[in-house]
Formats: structure tokens, C-alpha cells, sequence
């Protein structure tokens, strides 16, 4: 268990916070409301256990949690806390969403994805295959619709919670295999760790597909139990010792160009908190996005070096014509699930709508990327 009390390092992000909290949320001028609140709720301490899914060591996605602790505590002067519980201390990570929405438990924090055997639509709103980058899938989310349709599919369900987006990872890497996959014949009699809608592809190609726990999966591939995962990144893969397992690490993440994952809150819970409480945490959501999203990117070089320079690891690029049997598998998913799920295919066609309007602008508007290991030196500004 771990409670993140306000510290000295964070009086600077208070004073920010103070400031800028009435841009981030629309919010009434927070001199007013903040300083009443540090007294909100009647100045009654306030903390929210929270589950989490993943653990808090793996950078830029478990952490991202504990800086959403860091900043409510700072903004409310340690008056709000979220007392952070590691993987299945309060409850097995695939329980979540029911200890969350029947008051088991305040909060938790993970991927919708979790709970696509609850509801079908529910991996639309954390990671799609061949789907958004980071900045489209955000943008759809928060002001395309996406959040909208992901509260009216827990309230729809009979689930008692409030999703808050409050980590964003960009793409990921789609595969450790303990030998190479050159032709969609090599997929087939796999036992594999793959996550939401993209485990779905993969099973169509005649994978043998199981969700499992992070820190599971050193042991299944060292044991035989799988023989290839997919996860996140690579300095998060790192903290799990994939590149000690398996040795063909494959690129891109066709399947996660971009992760949402969100911190629910039980919905009285939540609705018997004051505006400027739930203000702070929201905010606090919205600057840990920011923070995973920068953190994230800032890793993967030099995790991808270690991996093949120390640990021998074959960092390999698809080929076309495999990415094109993804790409046509997940379209043919993708159209079964919106036939099966009017839901799906309501989130669906709005997603798909988001995208075609935002082509107008990321068709123009930005540069294509040379392959790793070709990059042209810069030019000298002049």
C-alpha cells in the first residue's frame, strides 16, 4: 500500500496548479474556490482507495497513477488523498470495474480493455487496431465524442463508475516471439499474451490467445507456457525481462498505435464530492496524460540499444504483406463485432467519422517518418 503524502518538491506544482486549473477545467476562478476547499467537502479529509491493473514501477504506464496522487495531495494540501494499492492487494486486476462499481472499493485505475468480455465496445476506448496515434485517439476522446459514449456504455451496462482518461502511451510493440514470424503460417499453433481487439486478430490467424498479468510473463515464456507475448513498450517490456525470454522483438504496434488507460471512480463516490474536488482530480488526470505520454517517448531509444546490443534481441520490422494480413483481418473483426453489437458499432462509426474529418488536417499536415537507421543528420539552422 502506498499513501503519497504533499512534500516540500511539490509546493511549485501547487502554485501551478492553482493557476492553472480554471484554464485546464472552465472552472470559476480558483482563488476563491481552491482556498475555500482547501477546505472542500466541508474540509472533511477525503481518501480514495484505489485498485490499480498494472504495477507502479513500469514507467509511464503504472506510474502515471501515482503522479495523479502526487498532484491531488499537492493541490488540496494533503486534505484529498488517493491511497495507491498495488496489482490484486485489494482485488485481482480483472475485477476492477465490478469492485469499483459496487463500492467494494473507491477507484481503479487500468484500461477499459479489461472488461471487453462485459462489454463489447469497451477496447474502442483504449487501444484500436490500425487505429488513431496518440494525438488523433485524444482528440476524439475528449472532444470528438469518445468520453461521452464511454460514460453511457458503463451507465448502460449497470455500472456504477466515472471514467477519467488518465494515462496516454503512444504506439507500442506487437510482439516478443521466441522464433521468427516471417509468414502468417508461423502464427498459427502460437499460445501468445495478447491484449483486447488486437488478440482478437490473432486469434483469426489461428493464434491460441490468453490474457494474462505483466508480471506473469516472464515465467509462461521461461516455462513454455507461451511462446510469445505482446505487452507494451520496451522499457516497460524491460521491467519484465521479456528481452531474457524472447529473442525476436517485432515492430509497429499495429495493434496499439495509441493507449488510453482511465481512473474509474464509483459514481456516488464521486457525485458526493465537491466541484472543486472533482476540479483537482481531473486536472490532476489531465497533467498525467501530458506526463505519461512525454515520459514514455523519452525511454524507448535507449531501451531498444539495450535490448539488442546486450541482451542479443532481433528488433524486427514487419513486412508489408504482414501488415496488410493484419489489416485485412482486423477490418474483417471489426465489421463481425458492430454486426453482433449495436454499441460497437455506435462508438465505431464514430470513431471512424472522427477520422475521416481529421484526415483533412493529418493528411497535410505532417512530415513522413524515415525508417529507424536512415535518418538524415539535421540541417544547421541558419
Amino acid at each position: 500500500m502506498m499513501v503519497v503524502k504533499p512534500g516540500n518538491h511539490l509546493r511549485i506544482a501547487l502554485a501551478f496548479a492553482v493557476t492553472a486549473l480554471p484554464l485546464l477545467t472552465g472552472c470559476e476562478p480558483v482563488g476563491s474556490s481552491l482556498s475555500q476547499g482547501a477546505a472542500g467537502n466541508g474540509g472533511v479529509k477525503v481518501e480514495l482507495k484505489i485498485a490499480t491493473c498494472q504495477p507502479t514501477n513500469l514507467p509511464g504506464l503504472g506510474d502515471a497513477i501515482l503522479g495523479v496522487a502526487e498532484r491531488v495531495a499537492a493541490m488540496t494540501a494533503g486534505r484529498v488523498e488517493l491511497t495507491v494499492h498495488e496489482p490484486g492487494a485489494l482485488v485481482p486486476p480483472l475485477e476492477v470495474l465490478d469492485a469499483v462499481a459496487t463500492g467494494t472499493i473507491d477507484g481503479g485505475f487500468g484500461p477499459a480493455g479489461f472488461w471487453a468480455g462485459k462489454m463489447p465496445a469497451a477496447p474502442l476506448f483504449s487501444a484500436v487496431p490500425f487505429g488513431p496515434e496518440a494525438g488523433e485517439y485524444v482528440a476524439w476522446m475528449t472532444h470528438g465524442g469518445g468520453l461521452e459514449l464511454e460514460q453511457h456504455m458503463y451507465d448502460q451496462a449497470g455500472f456504477h463508475v466515472v471514467p477519467l482518461p488518465c494515462c496516454l502511451l503512444a504506439a507500442e510493440t506487437s510482439g516478443w516471439f521466441r522464433k521468427p514470424v516471417d509468414t502468417p503460417a508461423d502464427l498459427k499453433g502460437l499460445k501468445m499474451r495478447f491484449y483486447g481487439l488486437g488478440g482478437q486478430v490473432m486469434q483469426e490467424l489461428g493464434v491460441a490467445v490468453t490474457v494474462m498479468p505483466g508480471g506473469e510473463l516472464y515465467q509462461a515464456l521461461e516455462k513454455n507456457v507461451l511462446d510469445g507475448t505482446e505487452y507494451s513498450m520496451p522499457a516497460i517490456d524491460e521491467k519484465l525481462g521479456l528481452a531474457r525470454v524472447a529473442n525476436y522483438n517485432y515492430f509497429p504496434g499495429w495493434h496499439q498505435q495509441a493507449t488510453i488507460l482511465e481512473l474509474l471512480i464509483n459514481k456516488s463516490i464521486w457525485q458526493s464530492l465537491s466541484a472543486a474536488d472533482q476540479a483537482v482530480i481531473e486536472t490532476a488526470c489531465r497533467a498525467a496524460m501530458l506526463d505519461s505520454f512525454a515520459k514514455s517517448e523519452s525511454l524507448q531509444a535507449a531501451a531498444i540499444r539495450r535490448n539488442a546490443d546486450e541482451r542479443g534481441v532481433e528488433n524486427r520490422i514487419w513486412s508489408a504483406e504482414m501488415l496488410a494480413v493484419f489489416r485485412e483481418t482486423w477490418q474483417r473483426v471489426a465489421r463481425r463485432e458492430a454486426d453482433r453489437d449495436a454499441f460497437f458499432k455506435a462508438v465505431w462509426d464514430s470513431l471512424q467519422a472522427f477520422r475521416n474529418d481529421y484526415r483533412e488536417w493529418g493528411g497535410r499536415a505532417f512530415l513522413p517518418r524515415q525508417p529507424a537507421g536512415n535518418r538524415a543528420a539535421e540541417p544547421a539552422a541558419p
